[in-house]
């Protein structure tokens, strides 16, 4: 793994509707990126990249700006200062057209079963709902929801309706996912189960993917990089390369002394920075 201290030191599927895709290599681009809201400065200077199906992860102090910058990256907000390019594309209808969002909560329709809420994103592309259906479920088995096809949300754990929100976000087609603190409100077993079963879904499915989450642990599993904020405004106080045993399991990756010692070395970086 390779460390940055911030600006001023070197940085070391399923679906079909998906927009256009340039050349591998061609992720996310920030480039001195600022926002502002009336007298607060939200972001300042933040300048990063990733790679075509690299996935960052984010961290930082409550109000640094995290989920600032996913609505800028996704188009639903514009930076006031620097530039953005998402796949090549810089209005924010064209990088909202490439970006899918997965929040803390599953917003599953209650009314709706799995195979519903997860064809959901197919049928507001204009697919009909028998197709869409058909289509998702196809996918259900391999994102553990075999046989709860037909169970609506109050009857699945919390850890399934997470996993019919991804699945959900996924069909949509869109290469990026923006991940905001998707496990937050789990308790810790489910949570763990989560993190592991994400990481092979991603494996499996690769997406250029950020992560907004305020767990360290949960940043170095999911992340090849990851930058740590600081507090308001929020700009890059550190950026981290991972570099772990891609196939390794949650528990062995836990076990790995420079796993530990990055967790460690993070943790400090968030005290310094909030």
């Amino acid at each position: 793994m390779t460390s940055s201290g911030g600006p001023d030191r070197a940085s070391g599927g399923p679906a079909t509707n998906a927009p256009a895709i340039p050349e591998l290599g061609a992720g996310i681009q920030l480039t001195d990126v600022g926002r502002a809201f009336g007298p607060t400065v939200a972001v300042q200077g933040v300048t990063l990249t990733v790679p075509m199906h690299g996935h960052l992860a984010i961290i930082g102090p409550s109000g640094c700006g995290k989920s600032t910058l996913l609505n800028l990256i996704s188009g639903l907000d514009d930076p006031d200062e620097g530039s953005i390019e998402v796949l090549g594309a810089t209005s924010p209808a064209d990088r909202l057209r490439r970006c899918a969002w997965m929040p803390q909560r599953d917003l599953l329709l209650p009314w709706r079963d799995v195979l519903g809420n997860a064809a959901l994103a197919l049928e507001n592309q204009g697919m009909r709902r028998k197709a869409a259906r058909t289509q998702v479920a196809g996918l259900v088995e391999r994102f553990g929801l075999g046989s709860f096809e037909r169970k609506l949300p109050h009857q699945l754990s919390g850890g399934m309706r997470q996993r019919v929100s991804f699945l959900r976000t996924l069909v949509a087609g869109k290469e990026v996912l923006l991940l905001d603190e998707p496990f937050g409100a789990l308790d810790s077993i489910t949570r763990a189960d989560l993190q592991q079963w994400l990481r092979s879904a991603l494996a499996t499915e690769p997406r250029t993917t950020v992560l907004v989450t305020h767990d360290v642990e949960e940043a170095l599993l999911l992340g090849s990089q990851v930058i740590v904020m600081s507090a308001r405004p929020g700009r890059i106080a550190a950026h981290y390369d991972t570099d772990f045993p891609a196939g390794a399991s949650r528990r062995e990756l836990l076990r790995l002394p420079e796993f530990t010692e990055l967790r460690d070395e993070l943790l400090a970086r968030l005290e310094e920075a909030s």
